[in-house]
């Protein structure tokens, strides 16, 4: 047993936990970052979910999947011929695993850098409190355990894939993201439960790679999160793509026999049969937190096993903070480093800021999906007066010379006082365009305000700028 002291300890180092340690190191508290994520060679591999098995790795496939595709499906538009194109999967997979090792080494030299110290194993927070400071079990890899103090402590444990009773994960036929990332060839037919994002990125992933995909999504509608006007194009895009994506299925059974994973489920028309290679269950993820609370600490958890904190990430319990996919709001990497920033500034006296409703949203499909604010049925349902401004990337010359002339921007902004309430958008590079709209909306900005000012030509970003001025009847090249 050894006991160190430190004015914050962390634990996790995801998005939202390696980014409070860094900030905190900065503010000048001496901060310590435990974490018990373990790498394919064996090692500490510091950013959580998001780093290894999560955001980047699945970005390094999709980008390296769109090449591939775009060999078949769009250089012939260009005048490109190419023939007998092949992928080494032992290569496809390999730099991912290269970018990944590359991401997660580089947090562990920025915690050098800033003077954090890592700790590799299990964190526990502890009831019992000396000389005012918190307590931390770190359990290692060995089982030896180390107690370190703090005078905060920020929990950062961050979320775990929910497991169906009747599909277990078995880490071959049936999987998780991580497994789906890590397929040792491609899967002939690949079953999807679950329309989300993890479940549309890793089918893209996959169909683009010449697997069969059926994606089985519960809910009748299509991304219900999401805008419906966006969802609809989405869907019409994936669907033409060769994405089966059944709405209303409920699956029941999931049994794995020699031929495949056979699947039952049913909807309008009843009970149905499938049989894929392999299953991907992507039904979403839920808050981590198993061993991470001794039973005396005073931490509450939600009912949907969720930390409980107020406006600023503090738990009730002195000292004690909680940040990231652990506690509510939308699990979001970029949520929850800006959580971290702000946790670690409140520590240090400092002015902190997170605002949870200009967080945006970004599924990183073919056509990219993005999305910060109310959705119009929000809107209606909150009696909100609003006006619709709307344009399409099939009139922007940048989206057609690309190739790439899909979906359109949406902008809702308040009746009265035209204040941008939400923009959606779906279609090419989305995922970029959406910041200008984040910006304007944290500075309270108007529709008019993004219409005044001058866009760049040719840009994709002019389909923010007419869609301002379409809420106004306005847009200078569509009818309005």
């Amino acid at each position: 047993m050894s006991d160190q002291q430190f004015d914050v300890i962390v634990i996790g180092a995801g998005p939202a936990g390696y980014v409070a340690a860094i900030r905190a190191a900065q503010l000048g508290l001496k901060t310590a970052c435990v974490d018990d994520f373990t790498g394919k060679d064996g090692k500490q591999a510091l950013g959580g979910t998001c780093l290894n098995v999560g955001c980047i790795p699945s970005k390094a496939l999709l980008d390296s999947s769109r090449q591939f595709w775009n060999i078949s499906h769009n250089f012939p538009v260009h005048g490109i011929s190419v023939e007998g194109a092949k992928v080494d999967l032992g290569t496809f997979i390999g730099r991912k695993d290269k970018i990944v090792k590359q991401f997660t080494g580089g947090i562990g030299q920025l915690f050098k850098a800033n003077k954090v110290t890592a700790f590799y194993g299990k964190g526990k927070l502890l009831g019992s409190k000396t000389g005012g400071s918190n307590q931390v079990e770190v359990t290692g890899k060995d089982g030896s355990k180390q107690t370190l103090s703090a005078t905060n402590v920020i929990l950062a444990s961050g979320s775990v894939p929910i497991e169906l009773p009747f599909a277990k994960f078995d880490g071959k036929a049936i999987v998780d993201n991580a497994g789906a990332l890590d397929f040792t060839e491609v899967p002939k037919r690949l079953g999807v439960i679950g329309a989300g994002v993890i479940g549309l990125e890793l089918g893209s992933v996959w169909k683009r790679m010449g697997a069969e995909v059926t994606v089985l999504e519960a809910l009748p509608d299509f991304l219900g999160a999401a805008d419906a006007d966006v969802a609809k194009i989405a869907l019409k895009e994936f669907t033409k793509q060769g994405l089966q994506i059944k709405l209303g299925a409920k699956v029941s059974k999931a049994e794995v026999k020699k031929d495949g994973v056979h699947l039952t489920y049913s909807d309008k028309d009843g009970e149905q049969q499938l049989v894929v290679d392999k299953l991907l269950v992507a039904v979403g993820r839920r808050a981590y937190t198993d061993g991470l609370l001794a039973n005396d600490t005073g931490v509450k958890l939600d009912e949907r096993g969720r930390i409980v904190v107020d406006e600023h990430n503090h738990t009730g319990v002195d000292g004690v903070w909680a940040i990231g996919d652990a506690v509510r709001g939308p699990m979001l990497a970029h949520k929850g480093s800006e959580e971290g920033v702000a946790v670690a500034e409140w520590i240090a006296g400092k002015a902190g800021h997170i605002n949870l409703d200009t967080v945006p949203w970004v599924i990183y499909t073919e056509p990219e999906i993005a999305w910060a604010g109310k959705t119009e049925k929000q809107l209606k349902d909150e009696g909100v007066p609003y006006k619709v401004g709307t344009f399409p990337f099939a009139a922007i010359g940048r989206a057609v010379a690309m190739n790439e002339a899909i979906g359109q921007v949406k902008m809702l902004a308040h009746a009265e006082t035209d204040r941008i309430l939400g923009v959606h958008m779906v279609g090419p590079g989305v995922s970029e365009l959406i910041a200008e709209c984040v910006v304007a909306m944290e500075f309270k900005g108007s529709s008019e305000d993004l219409a005044r000012i001058v866009h760049a030509h040719p840009t994709l970003s002019e389909a923010v700028h007419e869609a301002a001025l379409s809420v106004d009847k306005r847009a200078i090249h569509k009818g309005n």
